[in-house]
């Protein structure tokens, strides 16, 4: 094709090149393809959101291996996941080789700047998630994650409930968690850890939390995946913690109607007024101006640990 633009005068050339747009340095291929319907947003629209939260983003991001959704035609068309690198990853974006657990190797994405992020974006990428570990200590992982996810027939105002109780059980033994909107149906409850422990040691405590609010709340929580148990209950998802499980990242837009993020909250801010799919890429912008300052802004101040005492306190 390249070939009989050049003989026809370069007019293929030019209307390729009428078809691009560059953000931040990156080429955009059918910038003005569009990608949520409902709020025609485009390729060009999500790429200039994401520039426009660089510095909210990206220490969520960042030594973090991916897992993508892709939907290159847009959330209402096909869509599929994508760990792994191949010849049609931007250059933009970081290589990572990962032991998997069949023992072979493979080359895993990592978005460390926010070229990298619009490089996910030309590829279609709609969803960003992470693992729970960094790239330089895959082995021992520096967060916890609780994804408490609601049936949808039970009301908000009890996931509410069950999001305070777990942070009630977190804060009796001791441990400091912050809150953050999926974009989806439900919350993340994060505990920043020290890179001390092993995944086998933060599983087996997520399923012990996760198990100890379900026997507090047994008609509002499950622990259990059986998903002819969860009518009007909330599933504690603990296996988020496990190597190579990943989670939304804050910020990431989701694959879904609305042009929903997820988003980081304050303790205080949870109540009937804001739900999971209450920020979009429309309005994030004003939430953000209005704060006074980030709500997780103690989040990488936080230096805890699991100890002898809280296994003690969970028994």
């Amino acid at each position: 094709m390249r070939t009989e633009g050049m003989r026809q005068g370069g007019k293929a050339s030019t209307r390729a090149a009428d078809r691009a747009a560059k953000v931040a340095g990156i080429t955009l291929t059918n910038p003005d393809r569009i990608l949520y319907p409902e709020q025609r947003l485009t390729k060009r629209d999500l790429a200039l959101y994401y520039e426009s939260v660089a510095e909210w983003i990206m220490p969520h991001l960042v030594g973090r291996p991916l897992t993508l959704v892709r939907c290159p035609e847009g959330h209402d068309h096909d869509c599929f996941y994508q760990k792994h690198a191949n010849e049609t990853i931007p250059e933009a974006i970081d290589r990572v080789q990962i032991e998997e657990e069949d023992g072979g190797r493979a080359t895993y994405l990592v978005a460390n700047s926010i070229s990298a992020v619009l490089g996910l974006v030309q590829m279609g990428v709609l969803e960003i998630h992470t693992w729970g570990s960094r790239q330089d200590r895959l082995d021992r992982p520096d967060r916890l994650i609780f994804d408490l996810d609601p049936d949808p027939d039970l009301e908000w105002k009890h996931v509410l409930a069950v999001a305070s109780l777990t942070r009630l059980l977190l804060t009796e033994l001791e441990l400091t968690s912050f809150i953050k909107t999926t974009g989806g149906k439900g919350l993340h409850i994060v505990l920043p850890l020290q890179r001390i422990h092993t995944w086998d040691e933060i599983k087996t405590f997520a399923k012990a939390v996760a198990e100890f609010v379900s026997r507090a709340d047994p008609s509002h929580v499950i622990a259990t995946m059986a998903k002819n148990k969860r009518k009007r209950k909330v599933y504690i998802d603990y296996l988020r913690n496990t190597r190579g499980a990943t989670a939304v990242a804050a910020f990431s837009t989701r694959a879904r109607p609305g042009a929903t993020v997820s988003v980081p909250l304050s303790w205080d801010e949870l109540s009937t007024d804001i739900r999971s799919d209450s920020f979009t890429v429309k309005n994030i912008g004003k939430r953000l101006k209005s704060l006074r300052q980030d709500p997780w802004k103690e989040y990488y101040m936080v230096n805890q640990r699991l100890t002898k005492s809280m296994w003690e306190k969970l028994a």
